[in-house]
């Protein structure tokens, strides 16, 4: 099979590029991610990837357009649903992608994150597959999260600190505590 892969970072491509080249598909990335915040993160993280994917040999399709005003308009109102409009906005750009160049599938790297919600990119990539006529790949990654950590550390690729949005940024460094106001605090990814 030839698979779509949605990548939004190198560091969490590692274990499912070598996942689904260990079950014998061919995988071709697809670098899409109008979310992130701010532009020079941006940058960081699409660097990055073509630094991992000249290293491994990985093709790479990038759509390297930075869409934030159209993101913020489609989440400021419903800052809560956000991480399902994220995904669905980078899931579909996927599918419509691998149908228009006849892949047999699509999937994403984020369900090799333990920090997004697994069940629902599961959920958003299976209905996007079935609206559009692809089939959404689905497997849990997350197994080989601490592997692909390491192998990052090794190739000594850039490792972000947030999911990506102005709104997990500011989570990264705000969390309420108990009783009070927020706590500074930093939480790799």
């Amino acid at each position: 099979m030839k698979i779509l892969l949605h990548i939004c970072c190198a560091n969490c491509a590692i274990s499912p590029i070598e996942k689904i080249r260990e079950e014998g598909n061919e995988v071709v990335g697809y670098f899409f991610n109008p979310n992130i915040h701010p532009y020079q993160e941006y940058q960081k993280r699409l660097d990055s990837l073509k630094q991992y994917s000249e290293r491994v040999g990985l093709n790479v399709i990038y759509r390297d357009e930075y869409l934030l005003e159209e993101f913020l308009k489609n989440v400021s109102h419903r800052v809560k649903e956000r991480c399902q409009h994220c995904y669905a906005l980078r899931l579909e750009a996927t599918a419509q992608e691998a149908k228009e160049r006849n892949f047999d599938q699509f999937s994403t790297t984020l369900l090799q994150s333990t920090h997004q919600d697994h069940a629902l990119i599961r959920e958003t990539g299976e209905r996007i597959g079935k609206e559009l006529g692809i089939p959404f790949y689905y497997e849990d990654f997350r197994q080989g999260w601490r592997k692909g950590l390491e192998v990052s550390k090794s190739f000594g690729l850039y490792r972000q600190e947030y999911c990506g949005c102005i709104y997990s940024e500011k989570e990264r460094f705000f969390q309420k505590v108990e009783g009070g106001g927020p706590k500074v605090e930093s939480k790799p990814r």
